[in-house]
């Protein structure tokens, strides 16, 4: 089944304008139903959840229906592994700080070069308390991951592994089931950013046997909202953030200090709704997996047409793998043009009505390790399924007249 574009890009009210969206991967732009899921918890539901007047048990029966609804996105086990915060480097802070009871000096946690800074800062604060920090480096060559080298880092005193799922910079997709069967041989947990993953292909924690994983909303066509999901046992064993009364096995709300954001559930909620629309509307499973096998291939083409254009000229480096295999990367695509200043080039584009990016992205440690950071780091163009062959044509034709013109 081919992806209705025309129904998706009806989804999204943002689209009308004219604008080709491009900064997909800085944030998304957001579904119709999610912002009316949203509206309409504001105006008819906001109440406190949790007490025996009627309108109270609506609200806390949309909250348990949204945290269901995204265990079912996710393939959570149950929706008790479903922890709801702000932003995903909030979660990963709030993860580190309920970790820190059960870690002792010496302890080692392996934190890369290539992640965003949201799943390696929260990690390196940990040292303040005599926590050993190790860092898994990517290839500066070949810009790959050595599974070898993760092999190396590990040992008898690792605690936890931080790795990203998907580069918001080269765009590659890790393979995190065998990176958490080698973390997991140690007897160390996995926590995964999917920031940059999750826009574009399923997600299933379960399969992938993670015991953490992590993700925005707003990069996922919902609100400013994330998630992590958490293996039960292990959510349990972690420390309480919120009131002392809040016993061990209160989870996740023992997660979720103040309270989660009642409305941005329910809205965030809409997006599993929008799956279930693109993969046959059957509200299982499968329909969520359908509606990411068609998202992989409305992407693959978007990100070949770029990359060929890209590859085609010997002025510009394409930062990350060339080709746009569908389990091999994603279509957020980052390059340098040399001999140009990325930000001269990006304000260019700007004038044709086309949303680009330059920098590094909060991915400084990578971008500096590659020696990418001068002259306005490097350009990123992040597409998602709702982008459009002729929008990228656009793209190129607009790269075109800004590289003529320097």
């Amino acid at each position: 089944m081919a992806l209705d574009l025309a129904f998706v890009r009806s989804q999204f009210p943002a689209l009308a304008d004219g604008f080709a969206y491009m900064d997909n991967a800085g944030g998304s732009v957001v579904l119709r139903n999610v912002a009316e899921r949203v509206g309409d918890y504001l105006l008819t539901t906001s109440v406190q959840t949790g007490a025996s007047y009627a309108h109270s048990q609506r609200a806390t029966a949309r909250l348990a229906e949204a945290r269901a609804r995204i265990a079912l996105m996710l393939n959570a086990g149950r929706p008790e592994e479903i922890v709801l915060g702000p932003s995903t480097t909030v979660l990963c802070q709030n993860l580190a700080r309920a970790m820190l009871s059960r870690l002792k000096p010496g302890d080692e946690i392996i934190v890369t070069d290539f992640d965003h800074e949201s799943n390696i800062g929260p990690w390196r604060w940990l040292e303040r308390f005599g926590i050993v920090i190790r860092e898994w480096k990517i290839g500066r060559d070949d810009v790959e991951i050595d599974l070898a080298a993760l092999d190396a880092l590990l040992g008898e005193r690792t605690r936890l592994v931080a790795v990203t799922h998907a580069s918001n910079i080269l765009g590659t997709i890790n393979p995190v089931a065998e990176i958490a069967r080698r973390v997991h041989a140690v007897g160390a947990e996995i926590i995964v950013d999917a920031v940059a993953y999750a826009p574009h292909r399923v997600v299933d924690v379960t399969g992938w046997d993670v015991d953490y994983y992590v993700f925005s909303f707003y990069k996922t066509y919902g609100p400013h909202f994330a998630v992590m999901y958490g293996k039960y046992d292990k959510l349990v064993e972690l420390d309480t953030l919120y009131h002392y009364f809040y016993e061990r096995d209160k989870v996740p709300a023992k997660l979720e200090p103040g309270n989660t954001n009642y409305e941005l559930a329910w809205g965030s909620a809409g997006i599993v709704d929008y799956l279930d629309a693109l993969g046959g509307r059957t509200g299982d499973r499968a329909a969520i997996v359908r509606a990411f096998d068609d998202i992989a291939a409305q992407e693959v083409a978007l990100a070949d047409r770029l990359l060929g254009f890209l590859g085609s000229r010997n002025d510009i480096r394409i930062v990350g793998r060339p080709d746009a295999g569908i389990d091999r990367r994603v279509p957020t695509v980052s390059f340098k043009v040399e001999g140009a200043n990325s930000a001269d080039l990006v304000h260019k584009v700007d004038r044709e009505q086309i949303g680009i990016r330059h920098g590094d992205f909060h991915s400084r440690r990578l971008v500096e390790a590659l020696g990418l950071a001068d002259e306005g780091g490097v350009m990123r163009a992040s597409l998602v399924h709702y982008n459009t062959l002729e929008e990228v044509d656009r793209l190129i034709a607009a790269l075109e007249r800004a590289l003529a013109g320097r």
